[in-house]
């Protein structure tokens, strides 16, 4: 299996357009240290041929010019892009769909949620139906998506896409409309992308034991960080993502959980782990955590 990371932030992109926050304004000096990083998006393949991408960040089109191996190969139109994946109806994972409008053939895998996001935004109808075929994941039940690659839906705890919260919105939740991927191949590789998570669970700790690589929501190092930092008003934890330091976060939640490789992604723009030389950087290190970055690739 083929997975390369097209985008490596949260929503908004490293840096932010208009955030100045101390981690974003290295990236804007050109800081070595601070390279920027496009929203949350991934591609993966069992062949090398045909790939399926996890989520459509804003920046597709762009990630697409970025990956060679998502270039026409064919004349005169041609794409190696077979499927795409969602996890969640979040605004910075469907959008790049509307990069996707011109009359190319794919495949369009979500929750019965998510698809119901998609079907109340009629914008979405420029995915004609004669070119893109929508299908239901259901939770718990492989679907194949790619020749050799499944794909198995899970619930993890989550919270619906910010536009449609209602006065209370139901916060670490476990619905269809925040999931993770397990993906795996014919030698029995086994992925598991959670790019958003409120909580660490038994069940969810359970689920990913044993996966050889483990991609998983890095939003936040400290759950008041963007209260801290001036660039926001609520905490992770109201936002549907667990931090990654502290107690409650996901590096002490995982710690005992044994996977081949583990990344973080989805990473917001004022998260000091994008700096690689900040000393939380350094921690995450430290507990056998890497940091994904545009461009990334890794093979199982």
């Amino acid at each position: 299996m083929r997975i390369i990371v097209l985008g490596a932030a949260a929503g908004g992109g490293f840096p932010q357009w208009n955030s100045a926050c101390p981690t974003g304004l290295r990236a804007w000096r050109g800081d070595a240290a601070a390279p920027w990083r496009s929203q949350c998006s991934l591609a993966v393949s069992a062949d090398g041929h045909n790939w399926a991408l996890l989520n459509a960040a804003p920046d597709l089109r762009q990630q697409i010019l970025a990956t060679p191996a998502l270039h026409p190969k064919e004349t005169p139109r041609h794409s190696p892009i077979r499927a795409v994946v969602l996890t969640s109806g979040d605004v910075d994972a469907v959008t790049g769909l509307l990069c996707l409008r011109e009359s190319q053939r794919f495949d369009l895998h979500a929750s019965g949620a998510i698809h119901g996001v998609l079907a109340g935004n009629p914008i979405f109808n420029v995915l004609s139906p004669d070119h893109v075929s929508r299908h239901r994941l259901s939770l718990e039940q492989a679907a194949t998506v790619l020749p050799g690659l499944t794909v198995t839906a899970f619930a993890v705890p989550g919270k619906v896409a910010l536009y449609l919260e209602s006065a209370e919105p139901a916060i670490g939740a476990e619905t269809e409309d925040t999931i993770g991927l397990e993906l795996e191949d014919e030698g029995g590789r086994r992925v598991c992308f959670v790019p958003g998570c409120a909580r660490v669970t038994d069940a969810l700790a359970a689920r990913l034991q044993g996966a050889d690589l483990l991609l998983f929501d890095g939003t936040l190092w400290t759950d008041d960080e963007m209260i801290r930092t001036g660039t926001g008003v609520k905490t992770g934890q109201r936002m549907g993502h667990i931090s990654v330091a502290g107690p409650d976060g996901s590096l002490a939640g995982l710690a005992g959980v044994k996977v081949g490789r583990r990344v973080y992604l989805h990473i917001n723009n004022t998260n000091p782990i994008l700096l690689a030389d900040s000393p939380e950087r350094a921690a995450v290190a430290a507990a056998g955590w890497e940091v994904a970055f545009d461009g990334m690739e890794i093979l199982l």
